[in-house]
């Protein structure tokens, strides 16, 4: 990659930074343990579209993020560690009297997340406030369904100026996908996710997906892989082996090197690649952003493992 990522075009992540608290055990408690020892814990910036720009620059992208915070001791961690990532967070807002997004996340033996989230309080839902005329000039768009107005609008400018977008749809409320699909390039819906909007049966919930105007409509699936349709076709694409440490964070990851591989003009099926070959080494790495791999650390991975 020959161009620094300040001189190429932004990729524009819009939604949830999230303050995560992560501890690491070989078990979790249950009804048989009510207490157990961590054997790590650290405090770090999460959230999906957050860390998804952490990713894309990481990859060398000139990664944008466009969110909401509390002016709080969590909202000012959170800007100064994605200032610290190379991301411009000049639109990442920190509002007076609001509450930040916080997260419990808790990693077990077998690399398994399970995240308690606080959503945060007294954040408008307003969008009025982001420069949208600066979507124009991005190479794509990203968001997650945690900020709906927000991605709404951003995803508007974006289809008015030809500029791809990506979902990174998580579970939601079917309202929020109903608004949002018909603005959407590239969906990727995670599991639960898909199931709760469109049905178990993964081929007639991507054709549902299709249906709202999507170009590309896909589902993670974890260990076995990735499935998606693209203008119609169905495609599969299996999961890298690897051994697992902490799986936090591996989904934003897949979804932010999706974006930068369409930003730099990789079709649908090496952009599928390359974010699971991302996600996969994710896994590798304990603690969350911690854990994200260059460019140079992803090619190398699928040269020696295809």
């Amino acid at each position: 990659m020959s161009a620094s990522g300040s001189q190429r075009p932004p990729i524009i992540c819009i939604g949830l930074s999230a303050l995560d608290h992560i501890w690491q055990a070989d078990r979790l408690p249950g009804a048989d343990l009510s207490k157990v020892r961590a054997n790590q814990y650290v405090t770090a910036g999460g959230g999906m579209a957050a860390t998804a720009a952490v990713t894309i620059a990481r990859l060398g992208g000139n990664a944008h993020f466009w969110g909401r915070a509390g002016d709080d001791p969590a909202g000012q961690i959170m800007r100064d560690e994605l200032g610290a990532e190379g991301v411009d967070a000049e639109n990442f807002r920190l509002f007076e009297g609001a509450r930040s997004s916080v997260s419990g996340v808790f990693v077990d033996g077998e690399g398994e997340r399970h995240i308690i989230n606080f959503r945060g309080h007294g954040l408008p839902d307003s969008a009025d406030w982001l420069p949208l005329e600066k979507i124009s000039s991005a190479a794509a768009v990203l968001s997650d369904p945690r900020w709906p107005d927000g991605t709404e609008a951003a995803f508007a400018a974006a289809r008015r100026a030809g500029v791809p977008t990506v979902l990174d749809a998580d579970v939601a409320d079917a309202e929020v996908f109903e608004r949002l699909l018909p603005l959407t390039d590239h969906a990727i819906f995670s599991e639960p996710a898909l199931a709760g909007f469109a049905g178990s049966d993964v081929h007639a919930a991507l054709k549902r997906i299709e249906r709202h105007g999507c170009r590309v409509g896909a589902v993670t699936l974890g260990e076995r892989g990735v499935e998606w349709r693209d203008r119609g076709e169905a495609l599969r694409l299996a999961a890298f082996t690897v051994a697992v440490i902490d799986t936090n964070g591996a989904g934003d990851v897949f979804h932010g090197a999706y974006a930068f591989a369409i930003a730099i003009g990789m079709a649908t099926g090496e952009a599928m690649a390359f974010a699971s070959a991302a996600a996969a080494l994710k896994c590798t790495n304990p603690a969350g952003r911690g854990g994200i791999p260059t460019f140079d650390e992803i090619t190398a991975f699928q040269r020696t493992t295809t």
